[in-house]
Parts: C-alpha cells; sequence; structure tokens
C-alpha cells in the first residue's frame, strides 16, 4: 500500500473504532536496519543505521478526560487504560510500548489529558527492524502533537531508550530510537553511543539499492540471549581493567592493545569482547570509505561483521547463515550481513542497483530451496525519521 491508501483506510477505521474525525493528526514513524556496527550500542560503542521505508502509522485525536482507547489494526485489538493507573501487562504484550512511554511522559507532567490512537505498521514484527521502538517513538510524537509540549529529540530518545529497558525489561541501547527520531533521506546515521555525537553520512543512491531479506525465523529479545550478551561484555570490561585501568566499556580498548592481552581472557569473553572491539573498528571504517564511495570496501566490512558475529558472539542462526552465503556469492551483491539482535529475523544487503530483481528472485528460489521457507525480501532507501503527516479529510 502506497502512504495515500494507507492514509485513507486508516482514516475510515478510526471512523469505524472511535466515531468521530474531529481533530484528528497522524504521525509516521519509521523502522531502521542498521548497515554495521552491531552490538556495539550498548558497549558505549559506534553504529550506522539507516531509517527504512516501513513504518508505524498511529492517527490519534485529543480526549477531555485521562482515558487513553488504542486500538492496533494489525493485532486487533483494542486497550483502555488511564494514566494515573499504568501498569504492565502480562503476559507481555504490544501495549506494553505505548504503556512505558506514557507512563514516564505522565511522571514528568508532559502529558495531561489522554487520546484516542489507532495503530497500524507494515513493518514485520520480530524481523529486527525495530517495530517496537517505532511505536515508542510514535507515542511520544503523538503526545508531543497532541499537547504542544515540546520534547528535545535527545530527550524523547532517552524517554523512549528508558521506557523500554524499565518498563518492557529489554536492555537495549540507544541506536533505535536515535535513527528513528533524527533520520533523514539519503543518509546513513553515525552515532557515538556514549557521547550521542551523531553526523549524516550521504548513502549513494543512484546505483545502489539496500537489500532485507526475512530469514522467518522469529525472535523475542527478552527470551533469547540479548541480555546474556550484555552481562558477559561487562565482564570482559572487569578483566580488561586489570590490563587498562581506565576505561569505562569495551569501546575504551582499541584492536591493536586488545590483540595483545586477548589470550589472557577466558575463551568465552574473549570471543564476545573481540567482536566489540573489532566492529567498532569496523564501522570508524566504513563510514571513512562510504564518505569516499568506495561500496566495495564498505561491503567487504559488512562481510567481516557478519563472520564475526557468527564465530565471536555467535547471535547468527543457520537460516542467517545460508541468507548471507547466497548473497555474499551473488555476483552484484558488495556485501551482506545479518542485522538487528539475531537469533533470527533479517539480512542486509547492498547490491548494483541494475542486478538488484534478479538477486530478489535468486535468493527468494535458493532460499526457499534450501530451508523450505519463503523468505520475505524488503527493497528499501533511506528514509526520513518520526514526523507528522498531513491529513486531507
Amino acid at each position: 500500500m502506497t502512504i495515500t491508501l494507507h492514509l485513507s483506510t486508516l482514516t475510515s477505521q478510526f471512523k469505524v473504532q472511535f466515531g468521530s474525525l474531529d481533530n484528528l493528526i497522524c504521525i509516521r514513524s519509521p523502522g531502521r536496519v542498521n548497515l554495521i556496527g552491531e552490538h556495539t550500542d550498548y558497549n558505549d560503542g559506534f553504529v550506522l543505521p539507516i531509517a527504512i521505508d516501513r513504518a508505524i502509522y498511529i492517527l490519534a485525536q485529543p480526549r477531555s478526560d485521562n482515558k487513553v482507547n488504542l486500538y492496533s489494526m494489525n493485532y486487533l485489538e483494542s486497550a483502555e487504560f488511564t494514566l494515573e493507573t499504568i501498569s504492565p501487562t502480562s503476559p507481555a504484550s504490544w501495549v506494553n510500548y505505548p504503556k512505558g512511554v506514557l507512563s514516564l511522559l505522565f511522571a514528568r507532567r508532559l502529558v495531561n489529558h489522554g487520546f484516542n490512537a489507532l495503530i497500524y505498521g507494515d513493518i514485520p514484527v520480530g524481523a529486527g527492524l525495530s517495530s517496537s521502538a517505532a511505536l515508542e517513538l510514535a507515542i511520544a510524537y503523538t503526545v508531543q502533537e497532541l499537547s504542544g509540549c515540546t520534547l528535545a529529540p535527545l530527550d524523547m530518545i532517552k524517554l523512549c531508550q528508558q521506557a523500554e529497558n524499565e518498563f518492557v525489561g529489554v536492555q537495549c541501547g540507544i541506536m533505535d530510537q536515535f535513527i528513528i527520531r533524527l533520520a533523514k533521506e539519503h543518509t546513513a546515521l553515525f552515532i557515538d553511543c556514549r557521547t550521542l555525537h551523531y553526523e549524516y553520512i550521504p548513502i549513494p543512491n543512484n546505483n545502489i539499492r539496500v537489500v532485507i531479506c526475512d530469514s522467518g525465523v522469529k525472535r523475542g529479545l527478552i527470551n533469547s540471549e540479548y541480555n546474556l550478551r550484555q552481562e558477559q561484555c561487562k565482564q570482559g570490561v572487569s578483566l580488561l581493567k586489570s590490563y587498562f585501568p581506565n576505561i569505562l566499556a569495551l569501546r575504551d580498548v582499541c584492536w591493536t592493545d586488545f590483540i595483545n592481552v586477548q589470550n589472557n581472557l577466558p575463551e568465552l569473553v574473549r570471543k564476545r569482547a573481540r567482536h566489540v572491539i573489532s566492529e567498532n573498528q569496523r564501522v570508524l571504517d566504513a563510514v571513512k570509505v562510504l564518505q569516499e564511495n568506495n561500496i566495495p570496501a564498505f561491503g567487504q566490512l559488512m562481510n567481516e561483521s557478519h563472520k564475526s558475529l557468527k564465530h565471536d558472539y555467535e547471535v547468527s542462526c543457520p537460516e542467517l547463515d545460508i541468507l548471507v552465503s547466497l548473497a555474499q556469492q551473488f555476483d552484484g551483491c558488495f556485501g551482506s550481513r545479518m542485522t538487528g539482535a539475531g537469533f533470527g529475523g533479517c539480512t542486509v544487503s547492498i547490491v548494483h542497483s541494475e542486478v538488484v530483481e534478479r538477486f530478489i528472485d535468486y535468493i527468494q528460489a535458493e532460499y526457499q530451496k534450501a530451508t523450505k521457507i519463503k523468505p520475505e525480501i524488503y527493497l528499501t532507501s533511506a528514509s526520513s525519521g518520526v514526523s507528522r503527516l498531513f491529513l486531507e479529510i
């Protein structure tokens, strides 16, 4: 569906659910794909994501009381609660993402009335494309537009991350919220996750395309080993302090220094630290080669990233490895890697625009032959971040 069709359908459905279109607004909040820099964000490291052209859409209207009425078109579920009585839904549900954001906004007196909202997304859930963070930012931006209060971009980013960490219980880094709030078209966003310094890096859009391949293997962050990897990284920092007393995180250890001491670490911790430290260097190298428009070099860094994620960080899976291997063998694909937390989800590949349709046909046929799974494939481009859309009613 085009955005125009989205909005027409959503507006009609909103009227069915809530009866009136008075004071209606529409918010679009994109998903994201990380080009390189995986599992570095919660280690104070570097990342290079883009927002994609799939998104969460929220149509909302203010209420005169403190009740919040939500309706999800994807889940065909409603949720009703008041701002004063927000508590997590059990078992875990999509509702906890809006609730977490609203609980923090209410505690800070940044939301002073309820609203009706219809939610629809075309970001695949569980594919590692940040549908959860997109929903968080969509809710925060909706409240901002309805209430007239202004949250500085970094404040909104930190609030949404806090909601996911503390209310939902996923110890995510700040990357997803960052790119969804601040993304611009045709650019990747280089983010230093410690200082929160960021820089827009142009993506050549005349001869390459970004292709996302969904393995069809769903993973849930809370039930995965995501939080365990964080603990293993902290252990690595603790042990490396014996050699480098001033370090605060793995990002403080340069690759050369790590090579000199890595054999003194337990094998598992050594592998985890080796991935993070080498991946940080790959991101810095990737920024440089993109600025030089050296796409083959960028693709090679992506290939090296996947190898590290597979062997050292051990967050890949057989299906992701098959997708990556198929892509890397295709003439015209510059590079391919798993993206997101891992344990399933998607790969991201950089493909020459002249062969991209053949690439998609090839991946679909060969992956299905190897796994009996028909992959969903998304041809995407670097999109803008969360914003308000104009509605014609």
